[in-house]
Order: C-alpha cells, then sequence, then structure tokens
C-alpha cells in the first residue's frame, strides 16, 4: 500500500471522524442549556451544581423538624434528583471539563444530601415511636406501622405488652420478618427495617483522572499544532500587508480619494482568517482531547486499588444489588400521655438511641445462648436480577466496608424472592453479586435498524441483552434470562448513555467492564489504541453495516482484531444464512482474510483480489453499495457518538 494512498485515506477518516469532536461540542451545549433551563423554569428547586444553591437548601432543610415519615418520604424524592443530578455530572462531564474543586464540591453535597436524608428518616421514626401506645394493635398490643414507596420501605414493630412469647414478628400482608431472642421480647425496644432501594451506604467512587503522560501527549499535541496555525496565519497577513504596501505606494494619488471603502474591504478577510482558523483549532483539540479520554476508557489498572483485610467484600469484583436495608433495634422513647385534653410526651435531649445487642460486656459465660444471633427474612427487590443466590454482606462503621462475617444460616428462595439468614447483631445489610457473572461474552451482534438507528446483541452464560441506540438515546429493546424472556420496567424507556449504563447495574445486567475486570475475568487483551480506532470506525460504518463477533478474534495478537461484517440495507429482506466478510484490523490496517468461520484454523493470508487499507471504512468501500456508502457519509454525529460510548463502554472486542 503506497504512502501517497495511506495520507489520503486517513484524511478522509480524520474529515469523517469530525463528528465526534462536533457531539462533544453539542453535548457540552446541551449541559449550559439545561443549567439555563433549570434557571428560568424558577421551580424552588436548587441547582446542585452551584454551591451556594444546594448549600442554602441543606441549611433550611436542617432548621425543618417535626417531620413525620411520610413528609421526609415526599421530600426524599427531590432529594434523590439531586444527589442523581450531582453524580450524572461526574459521570456525564468529560474529565478534562471537570475542575478538581468542582469534583470536591459535588461529592461533598452528595454525602451531606445522603447524611441528612438518613438523618431526617430516624427524627420521624422518633416521632411516630412516641406515638405507639396510641397506635397500638388490638390483637396483640403491639405497634406495628409498613409504609412503602417507590424508593423506600419501611416496616417498625415497637415491643409495647413485652411478651416472652411473642418472638416471631411477621409483618402484616409480607414475608418479611424476624424471629427474636427472649431477652429482646421482654425489653422496651423497638425493631426498625428501613429498605432504601437505593445505595447511600458504600463509599463514592472515586473520579477517574487522566494520568499525567495523556495529559501531556495532548497538551504537547495541541501546542505543535497551535504554534503551526499561529506561524501560518503570521505568513499570510504579512504576505497580505507587503502585498498591501506596494499596491498602495502604487496607487497612491488613486487611493486617496476612496481609501475608506478599501480599507473595509481588505479588513474583511484579515479578520476571517483567524476566526476560521480559531474554530479549526478548536475543533482540533476537541478531537484529540476526545480520543485521548476515550483510551483512557479502556486503560487497565495493573492492581487492585487497597488492601482487603479478612472478611471485606472486594467492591472491585462484587456490586451491590437492590439498595441497602438498615436493621436497627432502638430503645423505645417515652410514650404520650394524655392529660386533661393534651398529649403530654417527654422528648429525651440525645433523641432516638439504638439498643446495643449484644450488649458490649457481659459476664455470662454462656452469652451465645442468652443472646442468640436474630434470624431474618428479607424480600429482594424485584426489579433485580440474580443469576446466582444472593451472598450477605453486612457494614462495618468503623472500617467503613461491606464484611461477610457474622452473618449465617443463609438460604434463598428464589421463587418467592425471600432470603433468610441469621445475624449476629443488628447493623446494615446488602445482597450482593459477582459484578463480571455475564463477563466475558459468548458473542455480539451490532446491525441497523433504521436510519441513525442500531441494535446491539450481547449473548453471556445467563443472559441475552438486546440494546437499541438511536440519536443520543439507549434502549433495553429485551432480555432473555435462561433462554426465557423476562419483562424489566427498563425495556421500553429511552435513556442517556451514561443513565442507561447505571440502570443497568442497578438491575444486576452488568455487561460493563471496568478498569480493575481484567483481574478477575479471562479476557481476550486488545491493545487500548486498536480498540478506540476499531469501535470509532465501527461506529461510523453502523448505520449501513452490521458487524458481529469471530472466534478468530482470540487467535491473533493484541494488536489485532477480527470480526464480521456486511453490508445491511434496511430495505433488504432478512438473510437467514447471511454471507459475512471476516476484517482483520490493526488501527492503522485492514485486510479481508482468506479464510471463514468455518475454517479449520486461523491465517492471516488475504483474501483474493482484495487489497490492504488503512481504515475500515475504505475496507467495506471496496465490496459496499454507492448508497450504503452515502448512508455512512449522512449518519448524525450524535447516533455515531452514542454508538461509539456503548461499544467502548461493553468492550466487546477484548472481552468476547
Amino acid at each position: 500500500m503506497d504512502l501517497e494512498r495511506r495520507n489520503e485515506e486517513l484524511e478522509e477518516l480524520y474529515l469523517l471522524e469530525a463528528c465526534f469532536p462536533e457531539a462533544e461540542k453539542l453535548k457540552r451545549d446541551n449541559r449550559f442549556l439545561s443549567q439555563w433551563k433549570h434557571y428560568i423554569e424558577c421551580d424552588g428547586s436548587p441547582d446542585p451544581s452551584i454551591a451556594q444553591e444546594i448549600n442554602t437548601f441543606i441549611t433550611l432543610w436542617k432548621e425543618e423538624t417535626n417531620e413525620t415519615l411520610e413528609e421526609v418520604i415526599e421530600k426524599s424524592k427531590l432529594v434523590l434528583n439531586l444527589i442523581e443530578k450531582l453524580k450524572l455530572i461526574l459521570l456525564e462531564t468529560p474529565l478534562y471539563d471537570l475542575q478538581g474543586k468542582n469534583i470536591i464540591q459535588y461529592q461533598e453535597s452528595i454525602l451531606e444530601l445522603q447524611e441528612l436524608l438518613h438523618l431526617k428518616f430516624n427524627r420521624a421514626t422518633e416521632i411516630l415511636l412516641r406515638q405507639a401506645s396510641t397506635l397500638a394493635d388490638l390483637d396483640s398490643g403491639n405497634m406495628e406501622k409498613v409504609i412503602q414507596d417507590e424508593n423506600v420501605t419501611l416496616y417498625i414493630w415497637a415491643n409495647l405488652k413485652k411478651n416472652p412469647r411473642h418472638r416471631s414478628i411477621r409483618f402484616s400482608e409480607t414475608q418479611t420478618g424476624f424471629e427474636i431472642p427472649r431477652i429482646l421480647a421482654t425489653s422496651d425496644i423497638a425493631l426498625r427495617l428501613l429498605h432504601t432501594h437505593y445505595d447511600h451506604v458504600t463509599p463514592l467512587s472515586p473520579v477517574l483522572t487522566p494520568s499525567q503522560e495523556h495529559i501531556s501527549i495532548v497538551t504537547d499535541f495541541v501546542k505543535e499544532e497551535v504554534k503551526s496555525v499561529q506561524t501560518a496565519v503570521s505568513k499570510d497577513l504579512q504576505e497580505e500587508n507587503k502585498q498591501e504596501n506596494e499596491s498602495n505606494s502604487v496607487h497612491e494619488e488613486e487611493t486617496k480619494a476612496e481609501g475608506q471603502g478599501d480599507v473595509e474591504e481588505q479588513m474583511c478577510p484579515v479578520q476571517e482568517e483567524p476566526e476560521a482558523t480559531k474554530y479549526e483549532m478548536e475543533m482540533k483539540l476537541l478531537s484529540e482531547t476526545v480520543s485521548a479520554a476515550q483510551e483512557l476508557l479502556l486503560e487497565n489498572a495493573s492492581e487492585k486499588p487497597y488492601f482487603l483485610e479478612e472478611n471485606e467484600v472486594d467492591l472491585c469484583q462484587f456490586t451491590t444489588l437492590g439498595g441497602v436495608y438498615h436493621l436497627d433495634i432502638l430503645e423505645l422513647p417515652p410514650q404520650c400521655k394524655p392529660m386533661k385534653g393534651w398529649m403530654i410526651v417527654e422528648i429525651l435531649k440525645e433523641g432516638l438511641q439504638k439498643y446495643t445487642y449484644p450488649p458490649e460486656t457481659t459476664e455470662d459465660l454462656e452469652a451465645e445462648n442468652v443472646f442468640p444471633p436474630i434470624e431474618v427474612t428479607l424480600e429482594v427487590h424485584e426489579n433485580v436480577i440474580f443469576f446466582e443466590n444472593p451472598m450477605v454482606a453486612r457494614w462495618d462503621a468503623e472500617g467503613k466496608q461491606w464484611k461477610t462475617d457474622g452473618i449465617s444460616n443463609v438460604s434463598y428462595k428464589s421463587e418467592e424472592r425471600l432470603i433468610t439468614f441469621n445475624l449476629e447483631t443488628f447493623c446494615p445489610v446488602t445482597l450482593i453479586q459477582d459484578a463480571h457473572i455475564n463477563m466475558p461474552y459468548q458473542s455480539w451482534e451490532l446491525r441497523p435498524l433504521d436510519v441513525n438507528k442500531v441494535l446491539l446483541t450481547i449473548t453471556t452464560v445467563f443472559t441475552e441483552l438486546q440494546i437499541q441506540i438511536k440519536e443520543n438515546l439507549c434502549m433495553l429493546a429485551s432480555i432473555k434470562v435462561n433462554n426465557k424472556n423476562h419483562s424489566s420496567i427498563l425495556e421500553e424507556k429511552w435513556m442517556t448513555p451514561v443513565s442507561f449504563i447505571i440502570a443497568l447495574k442497578k438491575a444486576g445486567l452488568n455487561i460493563f467492564p471496568t478498569g480493575h475486570s481484567h483481574l478477575y475475568v479471562v479476557i481476550n487483551y486488545k491493545h487500548p489504541s486498536v480498540e478506540v480506532k476499531a469501535y470509532r470506525q465501527m461506529a461510523l460504518l453502523s448505520s449501513a453495516f452490521a458487524f458481529c463477533w469471530s472466534k478468530w478474534n482470540t487467535a491473533c495478537d493484541s494488536k489485532k482484531t477480527v470480526f464480521q461484517v456486511r453490508e445491511h440495507l434496511l430495505k433488504e429482506e432478512p438473510i437467514r444464512n447471511p454471507n459475512w466478510t471476516l476484517l482483520m484490523f490493526s488501527g492503522d490496517r485492514a485486510q479481508s482474510l482468506k479464510i471463514n468461520e468455518s475454517s479449520d484454523a486461523f491465517s492471516e493470508a488475504l483474501k483474493e483480489e482484495t487489497e490492504f487499507h488503512s481504515t475500515l471504512y475504505h475496507m467495506v468501500k471496496d465490496f459496499a453499495s454507492q448508497e450504503a456508502m452515502r448512508a455512512v457519509r449522512r449518519s448524525n454525529c450524535q447516533f455515531v457518538d452514542s454508538v461509539c460510548h456503548m461499544l467502548l463502554s461493553t468492550r466487546l472486542l477484548s472481552y468476547s
């Protein structure tokens, strides 16, 4: 392949890939637009990205007292929305647009909102428990209350009768409950289970920042580009000034009469040139920055981020699912007493107090018999999928980590979605699943559905996911679990790529590797620069070409990828046995292979009557129709960017 043709192909690819900085510019504009929309709506809610507004909101809410549980739950919807907005800002805003001080500000605001929300639940619980005697059940004599909402489910039981035989507690119309020991059955206590469908206990993930190497590469490149452009502009201006001076000296008499008009005419091109080059420099900078950021997404960590203690849950390997179950044994506060038409209540200065079980110090040699573990039965969140029996973890408040000790006799009924276990002491618990249970993938396919719309199908050991992508949105089209259709609340809901990825992870459908995933999964490693180039060019072609997994991708080295491709125009009828072309791509060279998917052995031999190319675009151009290539050139920049984002997030070439 001669150098001249290579340069021409790379030049044409550069023009096509201008869609990526264009899409990034649109996203940046949309972020500013959403801030402006929030400002002009004046709906009373704060802008969480503005420190003054969010701090004022927190301060004012702290001053509100005597809120009931129902009022706190209603207010929590706004609080959770603010937290989600802040998390999205941290995830959606590119690292090069995020300042360190802003990252710290957003994370501190998230933590403050989380802590305040939990404090409000505690205060509202105290207010309710003061009235426990007036809300007692006529049959048992104890108080029981269940409050269900889209974000939380609250179970409260107050032991008013202290009946030693009443040790089995089941909340009405649910399977949730406890088996408590005699010592608790005869104590002034209340049991509270606050099931938050969100997780505000696990520490926030650190925001990845680009390494100095990445920053210096992009910075050096940009400096060179700016220098070369400035030199070129300077030469052009000097040449124009020189010609202008010569012209003025020859025609000095003529120009006196109409000098003003000529100056205006001559100034126009001089001003336009810097404006044009300024925009060109901006897009060049954005293009290189986006490319560097995409490559950073695929960087593999060399080791685990921290040393694990005994029984500590490795949050790089496991993920919490279904929210957090806050289990508390509380001291029953003084009860309201009617007196001459008034309700008199003693309010304790220290507020709601936890009941320590088992006691920190005990002289009883048979403490295990006196203070046995408490049996807990929980309902598993209906919108979460567990592909294997879930594991239970408890929160260690001192070590700020999830641990698996202190839990025994775990049993799970998958049909009823009930999990039962024994807990030595009450504390927040959660259910965990291997984050990589659906990795590596068994196969994948990306094919066009409509203009600027594709379907990505990923098949794993347990599930088959179909994801539709259009413009800047993604949607879960269908899901199969163990070859059976499975309904999900995420189906038919269009979301931005980042929101979509978060939603799938929360549902237990994690097909998104992290920088540490290769430490837990046997992968087919591909060099990040090769992967990025492949995904970018596949996204560019996805309007008119289908791509598919190939078994030979594992046979080539880390600097080469192999996959199948075929033209797929929308007017075509579905083909039962489509004719795929096998391509090998190394980032700077593409070729059609002589072998096919059913060949006996791998070979890099070039297919007859084909030639090498520098890009996938020019490779498929050799066998594609003009209509297909027109469809590629007409692709929407946001659509191409979204497809690329999903390919980068799933890392199909390394994890299948």
